[in-house]
């Protein structure tokens, strides 16, 4: 896998041959083939700037770390602590303390009027 026999190549070329037609193709192939002279010639140049870039660099005097003793925590007076402490349970929100819901009253009984009719005095 990863090479093209020349078998594969000739299929290629055909299939190109038959998407593009005689007349592009040979542009096409001048187009790919300044696009990888120019790749080509850009990875040299970075290929070559980087090795100038390393041989420039004088050699890095190895590096010795010395351990550094840990650093206690400050000490707070016990003052401070409790005031602190107090501070922040002040600071701190509140639970609002539940509310009992009232007791329901029973509906009252709804008085239904009816309407009065007024007797038209004739017939």
């Amino acid at each position: 896998m990863g090479n093209i026999g020349p078998f594969e190549l000739i299929m290629i070329l055909v299939v190109a041959l038959l998407v593009f037609g005689p007349r592009r193709l040979p542009e096409i192939g001048r187009s790919v083939g300044r696009g990888l002279k120019e790749f080509r010639r850009a990875s040299n140049d970075l290929r070559s700037q980087l090795e100038l870039d390393v041989d420039d660099e004088p050699p890095a005097a190895p590096v010795v770390s010395t351990p550094v003793p840990p650093t206690p925590a400050p000490r707070v007076a016990p003052r401070k602590a409790a005031a602190r402490k107090a501070a922040a349970r002040k600071a701190a929100p509140r639970k609002a303390a539940p509310r009992k819901a009232a007791p329901r009253k029973a509906p009252a009984a709804k008085a239904t009027a009816r309407p009065t009719r007024s007797r038209a005095s004739g017939a």
